[in-house]
């Protein structure tokens, strides 16, 4: 085994990134990273009818948007492999787990089961009610591999099954979440290594990777735990080093479930649309089951990287909590310089259809605005919206303030009072001033004063805080809707 540490993320290509895979992910990077360490990406694609070209590169994307780049692995753009432990798509390593099948059967550790789904159905059915779980009993076990070559070169299909030692009584290993787990050896009978169409299983194939690919750990989730048992047997049976295994908690939703779409968003990819950083979404994943040292909860990745330790992960289940990853992004948000900031919400309120302007001091102005009201990128649209000349309209929910007496002379004296500025843009004291103005000249104060203001502003009697807002719509604009709103009065 390599004396440097090496882990491996190993995603099945079935649909898009899960947050408990992403922290998966995130574990094995950290770890590695921290101890000098490399991280491998492997594709474990072997599932034929699920495993699309099109999952995995949008898991490649997002793992790569996450910012967890790998050492060795399927390059995100271009799929090709990167690394000298490849190919790092099991579906480009057929040949290799037949070549350690056959070393097995050879050795008469495993051997080729001709039993149908319908026999092994009628041994389910007559093992119901018996205690403990079934387990095939196959008439093939101690066939000799001539005897079953001959009905293979005949033409029959069969799988290959391993032996399991019966004379065993248990496996134990120490798992650096849980400690130490033990296994009785007859939690399971003899299980397929090889399908009839030659693709291997899930344990068999995960075992021969990380053995070739010299993975000093494992990081993976509890659910996988069970599945150690006959990887133990596995790695015994090859005489391949036992990495050491790390069984991660599942991440429940608020009802303590598992997590899944009925809680809502649950990719990576989601979270990335509506507008999450991913420094923050990996700073969240990373709390989900472990604590900082200091106990500190805005973590940029340098300080993940450092003080990532196994020593502060719990076994317990974590809950997913939308709004404690929303805060901790609206803190990395307000961490962004502005060009940076600028730079990412500029695509989503283009994508939106919103007209600004675009001298560098008026988004200098605006980020200042702004900014610490966004907890998602996303946000900005809404935020931004009023200020473009292509969304102003007047709503519906204004007609009451058209029904007032005093309404009309509240927009005449605000148009008055605006073309009366010199600026192109009113400054916050300037509005503020200005408001007062028309207070005194049409005698007016409270709903009668504010709404009709804000309706001429914006369209509607409620929304953002004006005096915030102005500031950010040029004096043009800012006439052309009270004039607009003057041609309904």
């Amino acid at each position: 085994m390599s004396s440097i540490v090496r882990l491996r993320f190993a995603p099945s290509p079935t649909g898009h990134l899960h947050v408990g895979g992403a922290r998966t992910a995130l574990y094995s990077y950290l770890y590695a990273k921290g101890h000098d360490g490399e991280f491998i990406l492997r594709v474990e694609d072997t599932d034929e009818e699920r495993s699309t070209e099109e999952a995995m590169k949008s898991q490649l994307e997002a793992l790569d948007w996450l910012g967890l780049r790998w050492d060795e692995g399927p390059d995100a753009e271009t799929l090709v492999d990167r690394g000298d432990h490849g190919p790092y798509r099991q579906s480009q390593r057929l040949a290799i787990y037949k070549k350690y099948s056959d070393q097995l059967l050879a050795e008469g550790l495993a051997y080729y089961c001709f039993l149908t789904d319908e026999e092994i159905d009628a041994q389910r059915e007559k093992a119901k009610g018996t205690v403990g779980a079934f387990q095939v009993e196959s008439p093939y076990r101690e066939w000799t591999l001539e005897q079953a070559q001959k009905r293979i070169d005949a033409g029959e299909n069969a799988v290959v099954r391993f032996k399991a030692d019966r004379s065993k009584t248990h496996y134990q290993f120490k798992d650096l979440v849980r400690g130490d787990v033990k296994f009785p050896s007859d939690m399971v009978g003899d299980f397929v290594l090889l399908r009839s169409s030659g693709m291997p299983v899930y344990n068999f194939c995960c075992v021969i990777d990380d053995a070739l690919m010299q993975m000093t750990h494992v990081f993976r989730s509890e659910e996988h735990l069970n599945n150690t048992l006959r990887q133990l047997m596995i790695y015994e049976a090859l005489g391949f080093q036992i990495p050491e295994f790390g069984h991660f908690s599942m991440i429940l939703g608020e009802d303590k479930q598992k997590l899944s779409k009925r809680h809502g968003a649950t990719s990576v990819q989601q979270f990335r649309d509506r507008g999450f950083l991913p420094d923050a979404l990996i700073n969240y994943l990373a709390l989900l089951g472990w604590t900082h040292p200091k106990e500190e909860e805005i973590l940029p990745k340098a300080d993940l990287v450092s003080s990532f330790g196994l020593d502060r992960i719990t076994s317990s289940p974590a809950v997913f909590d939308e709004k404690k990853l929303t805060w901790i992004n609206a803190n990395h948000i307000k961490r962004l310089d502005k060009d940076r900031l600028w730079g990412l919400l500029e695509p989503r309120l283009k994508a939106a259809g919103l007209e600004l302007p675009t001298e560098s001091t008026w988004i200098e102005k605006s980020l200042q605005v702004f900014s610490s009201y966004l907890e998602t990128l996303e946000d900005a649209v809404s935020l931004y919206q009023p200020i473009s000349p292509k969304h102003f309209d007047i709503d519906a929910a204004a007609d009451q303030v058209f029904e007032w007496d005093t309404s009309k002379s509240v927009f005449e004296a605000w148009k008055s009072i605006l073309s009366a500025t010199d600026s192109e843009f009113l400054s916050e004291e300037q509005f503020v001033q200005a408001q007062d103005q028309v207070k005194e000249s049409c005698g007016v104060k409270g709903k009668n004063l504010f709404m009709p203001i804000r309706v001429a502003i914006i369209g509607k009697p409620h929304g953002a805080e004006l005096k915030i807002l102005v500031p950010l719509v040029s004096k043009s604009e800012l006439l052309r809707r009270v004039d607009l709103v003057l041609a309904k009065a």
